[in-house]
């Protein structure tokens, strides 16, 4: 698969001076400010449903990261609808779901980006029982692992609302983010999808407003709550 520069939804790296870029790294700059006394070193970033743009924040989180000088790793937990592999044109042939199989070491399943800094570990091939994956030991043993090689680990999941999959996710990590489309997701889903985290105990850490429209030209914004 071709390893040229990302497309448009990495705008942190084609065009990092931009205001949505900026919107990022104040952001990434309110999560590690959002407790000083423990370092964040796992994030799971979360949507209430699909096509809210947590894959893309998740993404440029990412990237902010690691344009700060810090070793990242994006790890695709949506096996259900991997992205991640599409917005860094990677391969998505071997991954996370090949790794909890016990079919590849970790380290082997890992790739490099365009960014400096910044490793993935796709979703991989589709497996028949993701929640059951997620929630497996090795999956603990596996966060546990890369705590040690990286300095912050980013989780992309499926929608909150949809599978237990965040749920599962978000009981191992440090911190979380919900992605909220500001012009469809209605206030109640909003609550639920809230009190979904928090009924596993998730430290949620914020919540970005998505494609907030201020002028055709700044196109989507993001706000961090």
């Amino acid at each position: 698969m071709s390893r040229s520069k990302p497309n448009w939804p990495l705008i942190t790296e084609t065009n990092p001076k931009s205001p949505i870029s900026e919107a990022y790294r104040i952001l990434r700059t309110n999560i590690d400010f959002s407790n000083l006394e423990e370092e964040i070193r796992t994030l799971m970033v979360t949507s209430t449903k699909m096509n809210e743009g947590k894959s893309t924040t998740s993404a440029n989180i990412a990237v902010t990261y690691a344009q700060s000088n810090k070793k990242v790793l994006l790890i695709d937990a949506d096996m259900r609808k991997p992205t991640q592999h599409q917005l860094f044109r990677v391969s998505n042939q071997v991954g996370l779901t090949s790794v909890l199989s016990n079919q590849k070491e970790w380290e082997a399943a890992i790739q490099t980006t365009s960014v400096s800094g910044l490793s993935i570990l796709p979703a991989g091939p589709v497996p028949p029982n993701p929640s059951e994956m997620l929630a497996s030991k090795r999956m603990d043993q596996l966060l546990e692992k890369m705590k040690e090689r990286y300095d912050i680990i980013i989780v992309d999941t499926p929608p909150i609302m949809v599978v237990t999959d965040a749920q599962i996710v978000a009981s191992k990590s440090d911190g979380v983010v919900l992605v909220i489309d500001s012009g469809t997701v209605k206030k109640e889903a909003a609550i639920k999808a809230k009190a979904s985290l928090e009924h596993v105990k998730a430290r949620i850490l914020g919540v970005v407003l998505n494609k907030i429209k201020r002028s055709s030209s700044e196109g989507y914004l993001y706000y961090y709550q």
